[in-house]
Order: C-alpha cells, then sequence, then structure tokens
C-alpha cells in the first residue's frame, strides 16, 4: 500500500494556530497564579522590621519634620518607589510621635504648616492638629502612627506593616463634634 501524503487544509492551519495561541495565553496568566499560590508565606519577624530615621538630634523639640526610609518589605527592582516618608514630631526629650504621610481619607500625602500648626490634607481639604488628631473635614480619624524607640542615640520605628486601622495598636481617638446640636432637616 501506498501512503497518499497528506494536505493541509485551512481549517486544519488555524486550528493548529489558535491551539497554540491558546497555550500561550493560558501559560502566560497561570505562571503568576502559580507563582503567588507557592510563594513562601511572610514569615512574622518580617511584620517587626525595625528602621532607623536618624540620631535624635536632628529632630529638635517642639518641631515636626518630614523623614524618609526605605520599605523594609522593598526588593532591588522597586527603585524611587521603595523610599517612604514620614513625619516626625519631638513632643519631648525622649518622646516623638511618628505619623504616616497619607491622609486617614483617601491617602493622599499631608503637608505639614509650622505656621498654623496643622497638616493639612490638598485632595479634600482634610486638616489635622499637631498631635494628628482630626481637625475638620472628610478623614474621619486622625493620621496614622508608627511604633516608636530610641536605640542608641538613634529614632526607630516599626516599619514592617503600614500603620493602619488593621495594624495600629495606638491610634489617635476620633474626637466628637464640639457644640451644637444636631441637624434634623
Amino acid at each position: 500500500m501506498q501512503e497518499v501524503p497528506r494536505t493541509i487544509s485551512r481549517r486544519w492551519l488555524l486550528l493548529k494556530i489558535g491551539a497554540a495561541f491558546n497555550a500561550v495565553v493560558g501559560v502566560a496568566v497561570a505562571v503568576p497564579v502559580l507563582k503567588y499560590l507557592l510563594s513562601p508565606v511572610k514569615p512574622d519577624d518580617a511584620y517587626k522590621s525595625w528602621v532607623s530615621l536618624g540620631p535624635i538630634e536632628s529632630f529638635p523639640v517642639g518641631e515636626t519634620r518630614l523623614a524618609k526610609f526605605i520599605s523594609p518589605g522593598g526588593r532591588a527592582w522597586d527603585g524611587e518607589t521603595d523610599g517612604v516618608a514620614c513625619w516626625v514630631r519631638r513632643v519631648a526629650v525622649k518622646e516623638f510621635q511618628v505619623f504616616a504621610i497619607n491622609c486617614a481619607h483617601l491617602g493622599c500625602p499631608v503637608r505639614w504648616f509650622p505656621q498654623s500648626q496643622l497638616f493639612m490634607c490638598p485632595c479634600h481639604g482634610g486638616a489635622y492638629y499637631a498631635d494628628g488628631s482630626r481637625a475638620s473635614g472628610p478623614p474621619e480619624r486622625g493620621l496614622f502612627t508608627y511604633d516608636t524607640k530610641i536605640v542608641e542615640g538613634s529614632l526607630q520605628i516599626n516599619a514592617g506593616q503600614l500603620p493602619t486601622l488593621a495594624n495600629s495598636a495606638r491610634l489617635i481617638q476620633i474626637e466628637p463634634a464640639r457644640g451644637g446640636t444636631p441637624c434634623n432637616g
């Protein structure tokens, strides 16, 4: 018996090209999903990363200054996005408050205005007092704070987790509205 040469039809060729394309797309989707599912769980020690903001002498008593640190969970390819800013307020000789730079409303970066002793959010007009408590505007709570400690003359913060409601043990309390009566109308 003599074998008949097989002819390649257009339908057969398009079917094979479509199957190859679907296989490529399937792999492109599956790789990140598998990487996520098989990645190691972050150990508890990673959440307890104390980062130095510098010597305590660089933060004068009674002043609020901007400080920057490198995120402990960053990767080599993060580049400039690895840097995190925070506001440091030195209350007394050995007492500090370190605030997340983000507004508690929608996360816009707040700015410190020493003239008025207020943190102001440029996005929606939120304002905070010097101690981080809510002054006015849409935020429902004060600024989030980092835990602090002094080690060998250096101010350190616990930067292993972002300061949020879920992670913060010490939140500045929400103050009730002052004066006035409820509006019925």
